[in-house]
């Protein structure tokens, strides 16, 4: 079983930028595809970004796209997300996620998660 801890959210104002981490350990990370995922109060969880085994391979949401920027070290276990002009709508709980697939690109494609860590983007 793989645990997944993210760390890296806070408060920002709009246009501000963030480095959220999460780290992985209880597993071999690189034979993982990793994600990140964000849910607002009242939305659905959505896809933010998504990386291959390798990092080799990104998906990102719309929304996001241009903006964020997903990376992994596997000699590390981590995966990161770069977010750069930040908007209010933004704002959510941030959390990872690995799956088995080389890339995963929807939800039920992953199946373990971390716990999530809040973004709040003012205005």
């Amino acid at each position: 079983q793989v645990q997944l801890v993210e760390s890296g959210g806070g408060l920002v104002q709009a246009g501000g930028s963030l480095r959220l981490s999460c780290a992985a350990s209880g597993g071999v990370f690189s034979s993982y595809g990793v994600g990140w995922f964000r849910q607002a109060p009242g939305k659905e969880r959505e896809v933010v970004a998504t990386a291959s085994r390798t990092g080799g391979a990104t998906f990102y949401g719309d929304s996001v796209k241009g903006r964020f920027t997903i990376s992994r070290d596997n000699a590390k276990g981590t995966v990161y997300l770069q977010m750069n002009g930040l908007k209010p709508d933004d704002t959510a709980i941030y959390s990872c996620a690995v799956t088995r697939k080389y890339l995963g690109i929807v939800m039920s494609d992953y199946v373990y998660w971390g716990q999530g860590t809040q973004v709040t983007v003012s205005s």
